[in-house]
């Protein structure tokens, strides 16, 4: 797990281990992340499935019970089969689009 932090937001890459034990470790120094927007990438992990995905759910709801912004960073699933709870992009520049808006929405009281 590589954390790397660009101003507000904290760039959690995973590399090698599977999808659990990530989801494991970010929520176990969750009080690390937690005044931060996340971006998680699986880009470096060949194969996703929508389990997998699935697992970052909790995670991603309390985090965006929190105000902040919680983005997956993969082009290796159908996105039209993500659920509708979690955010799931293609590529890192989409998830920042993605925290602007979200920003723009807390700002405007949505």
């Amino acid at each position: 797990m590589i954390i790397d932090r660009d101003g507000n937001v904290t760039i959690i890459t995973q590399e090698k281990a599977s999808v659990k034990t990530l989801v494991n470790n970010i929520e176990q120094g969750y009080n690390k992340f937690k005044n931060y927007h996340l971006i998680v990438s699986l880009s470096s992990i060949e194969k996703i499935e929508l389990e997998d995905i699935i697992e970052f759910l909790r995670l991603s709801n309390q985090h965006r019970g929190d105000k902040k912004s919680f983005v997956v960073v993969t082009d290796k699933v159908d996105l039209d089969e993500m659920p509708d709870e979690i955010v799931v992009v293609p590529t890192m520049q989409e998830a920042y689009d993605i925290m602007e808006m979200e920003d723009i929405e807390r700002d405007l009281g949505f």
